[in-house]
């Protein structure tokens, strides 16, 4: 086991030597899409928590679950400016397909929406970005029904 640690705490340490060819390289193998305005910090932490999630598995569900709560409980968000009938805790990920693949945005701490490394201020910049059109965001993601936008 502490053979399996070395071995990722290395790699993790080596990224920062890595010519950025090699880290576009890895890059690839773990996402399907690069950021539109990457940093060579950001790349390295993302890719970093990949390795140790590779060698040592995700989060459990419950962790997950917990974490999500514990980020409700102390978030710095109390009011929105506009009152949301909606409400995403941070850490809530909402999945959908559109154009053959799966779409991921995970809700932050700080209210807005992550997608492929680009925070969005709303969920329908998000559906938008993804489908290359006007969208309701809450629509898009399976959040409420056509005729529950209308009304």
């Amino acid at each position: 086991m502490s053979e399996l640690k070395t071995s990722v705490s290395a790699r993790v340490a080596q990224l920062r030597s890595l010519p950025i060819k090699e880290i576009w390289a890895l890059w690839d193998r773990y996402f399907s899409r690069r950021p539109d305005k990457p940093n060579r910090e950001y790349l390295q932490s993302r890719l970093a928590y990949k390795l140790q999630e590779e060698a040592f598995g995700g989060l459990p569900i419950e962790t997950a679950r917990r974490l999500a709560n514990i980020g409700v409980e102390n978030s710095k968000i109390k009011e929105r400016r506009k009152p949301r009938d909606i409400y995403l805790a941070p850490g809530t990920v909402l999945m959908r397909q559109w154009g053959e693949r799966d779409h991921k945005v995970t809700v932050s701490a700080e209210g807005t929406f992550e997608y492929e490394g680009r925070f969005f201020k709303s969920l329908s910049s998000v559906a938008r970005h993804i489908a290359g059109t006007p969208w309701s965001g809450p629509l898009f993601f399976g959040l409420r029904r056509n005729e529950e936008v209308c009304e």
